[in-house]
């Protein structure tokens, strides 16, 4: 009872018909920067914590 391929491609259709070819292009290209960005500062929250870590022991020290 999921999507068939029949509805899909009609979406599809409605949708390219609706917003046109160009603006749909903007669309991916934004929606692909903003998952590219999203990943980027995943990387940099997992790298933080170690960083923060690994100065938190000299800054003990210093004090």
């Amino acid at each position: 009872m999921g999507i068939g391929l029949k509805e899909l491609i009609i979406v599809l259709v409605i949708v390219l018909l609706v917003f046109g070819t160009k603006r749909l292009a903007n669309i991916g290209s934004d929606l692909g920067g903003a998952i590219k960005g999203f990943k980027k500062g995943m990387k940099d929250e997992d790298a933080k914590p170690e960083t923060l870590d690994q100065k938190k022991p000299d800054s003990d020290n210093q004090a």
